[in-house]
């Protein structure tokens, strides 16, 4: 056997280069793991010379690092020399050969042991190396192992490579040289003297800084307030610095213009100059830094509820920081009479910040202020607006000053503007206290020709007579504001009214809009008087809500009516469209009809649900939701009863008694949930089964793109329930959105599946999409349960029904609020274990047979992993 030391060049020949490829690897494995110190110290100490560390502290650190960094190269070299063998041949052949099959090289190197004689063993010898030799051309050179993770567990060669990457980009090779002449006995002490000089401008201008070294123009741009930094190497003295731009004397660890550091403010345009040998010299012209500036932009407007909004356009050179308007009496624009005709108690000035954009640049905008001043004293009185923006240098610019009327609600009803202008007298001066009594006092003298009820009347009275009360002993503060607040809920109460109110106002819309139908108005005027009808609608229904919480056990007498017919928000909402959408047909003979059918559910919900009481938003929405999920149910099982038939086209008995069962699930459901349910059961889960057939008979492509276009139109609705839905900025609330915003991805995914015939996929996109509702509709039942539970809701019962009759898209009572969850059974069935078991048994038998298309044994794959 010929050994690895003298092996013949014949028979390494097809291993020549992989050979030696991998010997050069191995050096390089076996240098790595040697001086991977040294490098890591040598990249460390560069990194630092490079970024200038060295000027930023005192030389004795500087001797101290050098030293430390000579020692640890030292080290690192003599550990390299001690622990580094060099790589042999031989060694380089052990691991050629190990990385192939059956050790080829040394088979071809050896020799038999026995059997030399022999002809048959000759021969079988010379072919198991001929075929040895064949597979050592199949060689390549086997890859160096350059880890050194185990010498090095905490990763410090890579920190050192960071540094000097870091010094890469932020640094310069030309620091380098800074550090030999931190000292007298520095090498560049014999060339003569070196500076350096940095300009950085103010960090809110955000431009970059400047080394002076390599600036080459004698004149150079330089923003207000910038910082000049010099250095001065060398001989103290050789290097002074002369400057006409700070207006003051720099600041220098010594007050000598030949101090080695030198730091000062650029405060005016002048000149720099670094006098001596390879000095230079600047013009530095400052750039000002311009002062902001804010006016106002259009027109000052007010909504309904009085909320103001304030346009506005602000500006700065390099980003407005901050602003704030200011509200001040115009008491010369005032005009003084009646309770304004005494002097005014002092209030402080209205100040209000202003909005600045979250996003984007501050150097130019147009934002609006919104602010309801409606209960301020002031509010529908000349006050005079001054706006202020700050930018970061701390300038400041003020709007010229106007003189406005500083916009809040309109009360329109006269008793309730009474109430409001006898406020605003109230808090112009404690001393109208006695007059606002007696205007009161004559206001309520005959109560039955100005009010419509007794409540407004006692809640009157109540203040009338804490206010000849307080007025008697002197108001205070305190009790000004209690009075004031108490007039402003009144005069609310007047203004937006009761049933009755509520009532006419909605007939009164219904009138104009048919009046304008019948007279052919213009496009925008029945828009305007159709958006007044929804308005009216939204307060009928509140204020029907509001007189169900009055009247409770007339609610309940009427919820036990079972000839009652319900009516959600939801479907008055689907009405109202379906007029607007006939109008804009043109079709007013039909859109006339429609008002008029739409009139007579609305008188007759006076009478029937009046005193039940209606739906509050919370309940609407948690309404909308479960139908959604019934839908989407009905949905998908139709598509699994399509993937059913697809995988098994025989099996048409077994479908349909199985489309039986469900139907009579179905029916049992509906039973429980009234007529409601009734009606969304022969709307939705009924017309599923009828379109399953159809698409049996007709094909299955044109009923799957029917299922797709019913998804598509259920995940509008969804989009358009989740826009309108309550609890914003509540826990709850937001929880609610992001969930409903997981199931319209759902959906969305499920209808690409169907258009793309993957049933499977439609059905686990659908599965999510009922999931993310769920939970959806928990977290907004949380956030109503907990709005009921702080005062800021309304009940949770919905219209006309007790709580324990409600019934989600499951038939589940769903509870008060909405909250999902009930003791009682979903499956009325005693033995509802074995036949759990029944059907997990089917899927796995289905799931064993190998015969069954792929797509659907993946199916009952994901249903095992799931159940």
């Amino acid at each position: 056997m010929a050994s690895r030391e003298n092996a013949p060049d014949d028979i390494l020949k097809p291993v020549k280069w992989p050979l030696r490829l991998t010997l050069w690897g191995m050096v390089a494995e076996r240098i790595t793991r040697a001086f991977w110190p040294l490098w890591s110290v040598i990249l460390v100490t560069l990194a630092a010379l490079m970024l200038g560390l060295q000027d930023l502290v005192a030389v004795e650190w500087v001797w101290g690092a050098g030293l430390l960094a000579v020692l640890g190269g030292l080290w690192g070299l003599w550990r390299g020399v001690t622990r580094l063998r060099w790589p042999r041949r031989p060694e380089a052949m052990v691991r050629l050969d190990a990385s192939l099959r059956g050790n080829p090289i040394q088979a071809a190197l050896d020799s038999p042991a026995i059997g030399a004689g022999d002809p048959g063993s000759r021969a079988l010898w010379a072919a198991h190396q001929a075929r040895m030799r064949a597979r050592m051309a199949e060689a390549r050179a086997v890859e160096p192992d350059l880890r050194v993770s185990r010498a090095d567990p905490f990763a410090l060669r890579y920190v050192a490579l960071l540094a000097f990457l870091v010094a890469l980009v932020f640094g310069s090779f030309l620091r380098v040289s800074s550090v030999t002449a931190m000292g007298p006995a520095g090498a560049d002490l014999a060339s003569g003297p070196a500076w350096e000089g940095w300009m950085e401008p103010p960090g809110y201008t955000r431009l970059p800084s400047v080394y002076l070294n390599d600036v080459t123009a004698a004149a150079l741009d330089v923003p207000a307030g910038a910082r000049i930094t010099l250095r001065l190497y060398g001989e103290v003295g050789a290097l002074s610095v002369s400057e006409s731009i700070s207006g003051t004397a720099p600041v220098a660890t010594e007050s000598d213009p030949t101090a080695t550091a030198q730091a000062f403010d650029v405060a005016r345009s002048g000149r720099l100059e670094i006098e001596g040998p390879g000095g230079r010299g600047w013009d530095l012209d400052v750039t000002p830094d311009a002062a902001p500036s804010v006016t106002r932009s259009g027109e000052i407007e007010a909504s309904y509820e009085g909320d103001a909004q304030i346009p506005f356009d602000a500006r700065d050179d390099y980003g407005v920081a901050a602003g704030r308007a200011t509200l001040v009496l115009a008491l010369d624009e005032v005009d003084r009479r009646y309770g304004l005709a005494t002097e005014p108690d002092p209030r402080d000035a209205i100040e209000v910040p202003l909005p600045m954009p979250i996003a984007g640049d501050r150097a130019q905008f147009t934002e609006t202020l919104i602010e309801n001043f409606s209960e301020h004293p002031w509010a529908n009185l000349p006050v005079r607006l001054e706006m202020e923006v700050t930018d970061e240098a701390g300038q400041t610019g003020l709007s010229a000053p106007e003189v406005i009327t500083l916009p809040g609600r309109r009360f329109f009803d006269p008793m309730a503007a009474a109430m409001i202008d006898q406020r605003r007298a109230l808090l112009w001066s404690r001393a109208n206290a006695r007059d606002v009594a007696q205007v009161l006092r004559a206001v309520a003298h005959r109560p039955d020709d100005v009010f419509r009820s007794a409540v407004p009347y006692l809640r009157l009275r109540t203040i009338l007579r804490r206010l000849e009360g307080f007025a008697a002993e002197g108001l205070t503060v305190d009790q000004q504001t209690e009075l004031a607040a108490a007039l402003w809920d009144l005069a609310l109460l007047l203004e937006e009214g009761d049933l009755a109110d509520a009532m006419e106002r909605l007939q009164r819309a219904q009138d104009r809009l048919s009046e304008a139908m019948r007279n052919g108005a213009s496009e925008q005027e029945i828009a305007e008087l159709m958006q007044e009808l929804r308005e009216a609608t939204d307060d009928y229904m509140r204020q029907l809500s509001r007189q169900a919480q009055q009247d409770g056990e007339q609610g309940d007498q009427m919820a036990q009516d079972q000839n009652m017919v319900e009516m959600s928000q939801n479907d008055l909402q689907r009405m109202m469209d379906r007029i607007q959408e006939l109008m804009e047909q043109g079709r007013m003979a039909e859109a006339q009809e429609a008002l008029e059918q739409l009139r007579q559910m609305m008188e007759n919900m006076q009478v029937t649900q009046g005193q039940g009481g209606g739906q509050t938003p919370g309940e609407q929405a948690m309404e909308g939701l479960g139908e959604t999920l019934r839908d989407q149910q009905g949905l998908s099982d139709e598509a699994f009863r399509q993937l059913q038939e697809q995988f098994n086209p025989g099996q048409q008995g077994q479908g349909e008694q199985g489309q039986q069962g469900q139907q009579g699930e179905g029916q049992d459901g509906q039973q429980g949930q009234g007529g409601q349910g009734q009606q969304q059961g022969q709307g939705q889960g009924q017309g599923a089964p009828d379109q399953g057939q159809q698409g049996e008979g007709q094909g299955g492509g044109s009923l799957r793109d029917q299922l797709a276009d019913r998804q598509q139109g259920l995940r509008d609705e969804l989009n358009r329930q989740s826009r309108n839905l309550p609890g914003a900025g509540t826990e709850g609330g937001e929880a609610a959105r992001e969930a409903l915003r997981r199931a319209e991805e759902a959906m969305d995914g499920a209808e690409q599946a169907l258009r793309e015939d993957d049933l499977a996929g439609a059905l686990d996109d659908q599965s999510r999409a009922m999931e993310a509702l769920r939970e959806g509709m928990r977290n907004l039942g949380e956030a109503l349960a907990q709005q009921q539970q702080q005062g800021q809701g309304q009940q949770g019962a919905a219209q006309g029904t007790e709580p324990g009759q409600q019934r989600d898209p499951l038939g589940r009572n769903s509870g008060s609020n909405g909250q999902l969850g009930t003791d009682e059974n979903m499956v009325q069935d005693e033995d509802v274990y074995r036949r759990a078991r029944e059907l997990l048994d089917e899927i796995r038998r289905r799931s064993g047979e190998g015969e069954r298309p792929q797509e659907e044994l993946d199916y009952l794959e994901r249903l095992l992993e799931r159940f």
